[in-house]
């Protein structure tokens, strides 16, 4: 996907004077904060509504539901922003499932050098992905179609339709442990994430490297004439996704206790899909983490309510994709809307002036 360089409606939130506006204005009046009310709000529907949902068992498994999307989601942010997509992290996933079981039950290694081994595979496969897209020059959506399909038939390769289980119970436990003992709805994994999440927010918005990925989004040419080392930005970001990625595949693996080939099959549509919604412009140049946080948490709520209720997954799958196209035309709505309002308050030309 290279970047766009055309007027979109999106954009209009990028130019000089709005950030004359208040900081209140800036702050609450964006898709972000919409989208953290949207998630309070069915919060507080779903405890008065839904039977059980405020049950600390509810909390504990949404968030070992959403971790693997939550992990993968930082640095699928600062992707897309530039104007790229990944589309082989669950692929990455899948393959660093199968490496683990691998490298554990065959080549007989401990599971923290198994998953080490496995993470710096996770790279690799994600500095490949950077290359071809980066100074390659090859389109990301092409290239990261091309590299799901060649990643999760490797994952399949090494392990066939066989599944290894017979992983320490210290590790599968510890996936599923809670942070403050039981009774409580934290898992351990929510840890690392916060560990990442930290790094992730320093990288995009209080960063140099931050300030270059929003301008390579904007326009690559002019970041690059700007002093934006745009391919090793690109690069460096693909090595982050694919390493993020195989640490998701670690904890999908001991978590279910099962490293299999075939392992968050379709998981990259539900990450792409959260980051959209949490207000990332597909176009690039626009986004931020705390609304993708939202985004993840808001799918992972309405999924998990729904399912309280009875619902099927077909049901949930269409309320999501619903809901993921209404907030995207809804801020192309709102970028007209500006543009127009914008355009009725400019002056109007004086009579003989020159046009």
């Amino acid at each position: 996907m290279s970047t766009a360089t055309l007027d979109r409606p999106d954009r209009a939130v990028r130019t000089y004077p709005a950030y004359s506006k208040p900081l209140w204005r800036r702050a609450l009046l964006t898709r972000e904060f919409a989208v953290i009310a949207t998630v309070v709000a069915v919060v507080f529907y779903s405890n008065a509504n839904v039977p059980n949902f405020d049950g600390p068992l509810t909390m504990y498994y949404l968030f070992l539901d959403i971790a693997p999307i939550l992990l993968i989601a930082l640095p699928m942010t600062m992707i897309i922003i530039t104007g790229e997509i990944d589309l082989s992290v669950a692929s990455v996933m899948g393959l660093s499932s199968a490496l683990i079981g691998v490298l554990h039950a065959d080549a007989g290694l401990s599971i923290p050098v198994a998953a080490v081994l496995a993470i710096a595979i996770g790279a690799v496969c994600g500095a490949f992905n950077g290359f071809l897209v980066a100074y390659v020059g090859l389109p990301s959506l092409a290239v990261t179609i091309g590299t799901l399909a060649l990643y999760r038939g490797i994952a399949v390769g090494l392990l066939g339709t066989k599944a290894i289980t017979d992983f320490p119970e210290e590790w599968t436990d510890l996936a599923k442990e809670r942070i403050f003992g039981d009774g409580t709805s934290y898992p351990t994994i929510l840890i690392p994430f916060v560990v990442l999440l930290v790094i992730f927010v320093w990288l995009l918005h209080f960063s140099a490297f931050g300030r270059g990925v929003y301008e390579i989004g904007l326009n690559d040419e002019a970041a690059h004439f700007s002093g934006v080392d745009v391919e090793r930005t690109k690069l460096l970001l693909f090595v982050l996704s694919g390493a993020v990625s195989a640490f998701a595949g670690l904890y999908f693996t001991l978590r279910f206790g099962s490293a299999r080939g075939d392992n968050a099959n379709g998981l990259e549509l539900q990450v792409i899909a959260a980051v959209l919604l949490g207000g990332v412009s597909i176009f690039g140049g626009r986004g931020a983490l705390h609304g993708v946080i939202a985004g993840v948490v808001l799918i992972g709520v309405i999924s998990s309510a729904m399912r309280l209720q009875g619902e099927t997954v077909n049901v949930i799958n269409i309320v999501i994709g619903a809901l993921l196209v209404f907030s995207v035309i809804a801020t192309t709505l709102l970028g007209w809307a500006q543009a127009f309002l914008a355009h009725r308050r400019a002056p109007a030309p004086r009579p003989g002036a020159t046009p």
